[in-house]
């Protein structure tokens, strides 16, 4: 199995140092119980904006966890600078920022995670496999804000957008439903009694068929939509 590469971008020396010990013990399981997933590789660190675009684009690495407050460029001219470019990097924000306005604007940027700092280690190791897995993670505190926010863009008019849900199958709709409530891959399986494999494959076609780049574009379509409303 190839390792899950990772660049890791902060101007504090002992930030990245605990970030990379994270990531490093996350390769060894309990006692006698073998690890089903990759091995994660811290590929390099970068103290500044500047460095961690040149990285990026030289080590190509799967997952970049960048801070918001870099010096030279700050994290979102970063994710704008891979995003432009094409790069198949993933951009996980960790900040301890984290107002309405900055997890938008970091989304907007091509951003496909955001997690504040005092997340659980557990959660950071989680976010950066399932970015590397092509999917996107918010704080769930933080996904509730903002979901209401972006409904608020929307109030009881669905666009002309809905006709691209004519695309998808009513277990697509259902699937889409539930990705756009927040729930992970495991849960909606739970839910619908199904597979998990079988949820990654009708989150995929659902991506596929709508067009679009990842889960977080997925839950913006379907409030714009008028799919799903707050509170539903």
């Amino acid at each position: 199995m190839r390792p899950l590469r990772v660049l890791i971008a902060d101007p504090a020396p002992l930030q990245r140092a605990g970030l990379r010990a994270i990531l490093t013990a996350a390769n060894s399981p309990a006692p006698g119980t073998p690890s089903p997933e990759a091995e994660i590789v811290v590929a390099g660190e970068a103290a500044d904006g500047v460095e961690a675009i040149e990285l990026t684009r030289r080590l190509l690495p799967d997952v970049l966890i960048a801070d918001l407050t870099l010096p030279r460029t700050d994290g979102l001219a970063v994710t704008r600078a891979i995003t432009q470019a094409s790069l198949p990097v993933r951009v996980l924000i960790l900040t301890v920022r984290d107002s309405n306005d900055e997890i938008l604007a970091a989304i907007a940027a091509g951003a496909t995670g955001y997690l504040c700092k005092d997340a659980p280690r557990e959660e950071l190791v989680a976010a950066v496999r399932a970015l590397a897995a092509g999917g996107a993670v918010i704080t769930p505190t933080l996904l509730a804000r903002i979901l209401t926010r972006v409904a608020a863009a929307f109030p009881d008019k669905p666009d002309n957008g809905a006709a691209r849900l004519d695309a998808l199958t009513g277990r697509e709709r259902e699937v889409l439903v539930h990705v756009a409530r927040g729930r992970t891959n495991a849960e909606i399986a739970d839910r619908l009694r199904v597979s998990e494999t079988t949820v990654k494959t009708h989150v995929g076609h659902v991506l596929t068929k709508l067009r679009l780049r990842d889960r977080t574009q997925a839950v913006v379509l379907a409030y714009e939509t008028g799919l799903i409303t707050p509170g539903t």
